[in-house]
């Protein structure tokens, strides 16, 4: 599936060295797709700074500092979630831009009520405190929902570094 999105990701890639900028993720239900397809295109290190894959809800706290009180309240697929995702990204490495996704990709759903297809993304600059995030339904099965919820999140991340240093709450 990574080479699915190759010219997104070079595309991205090729942006990002331009800006001089390091984009991460934190991932959870594409499960470390964004991270494979960025790392196919060769010397992505170069601008790629890594993943984290938070599946679990404790990974979430652990490693993204999503608090308890916020997943209790609000859901793993949640816009709280997806921004404190985003959030602690930087806090857990050095990028200047990030994509946060949370979702449910199915087979079956997962007693929220939320419809299976149901993914929160979320893009920040560390530069700027403000995070844009966007929830959409995705339709198919597992693999065409991790694959679109990836292309969304690579897209997203080429608009953010298309905007430069205006603050991502500009039109």
């Amino acid at each position: 599936m990574p080479l699915e999105h190759e010219p997104i990701a070079r595309a991205l890639g090729d942006l990002a060295k331009a800006r001089g900028a390091q984009v991460a993720a934190a991932e959870s239900c594409t499960g470390g797709l964004i991270a494979a397809t960025c790392t196919a295109i060769p010397h992505s290190s170069d601008w790629f700074e890594g993943s984290l894959v938070t599946y679990r809800l404790s990974a979430k706290q652990r490693v993204l500092g999503v608090s308890a009180e916020s997943l209790a309240q609000s859901g793993a697929v949640s816009e709280a979630t997806v921004t404190a995702m985003a959030r602690g990204v930087f806090a857990a490495c050095d990028a200047t831009h990030c994509v946060a996704v949370t979702g449910l990709a199915g087979p079956g759903d997962d007693g929220s009520g939320l419809p299976v297809g149901t993914v929160w993304l979320a893009w920040a600059a560390r530069a700027d405190d403000h995070v844009v995030t966007r929830c959409i339904e995705f339709n198919g099965d597992r693999e065409e929902i991790r694959s679109a919820a990836t292309r969304a999140a690579l897209e997203g991340l080429i608009v953010l570094l298309e905007m430069g240093d205006r603050e991502l709450g500009d039109s």
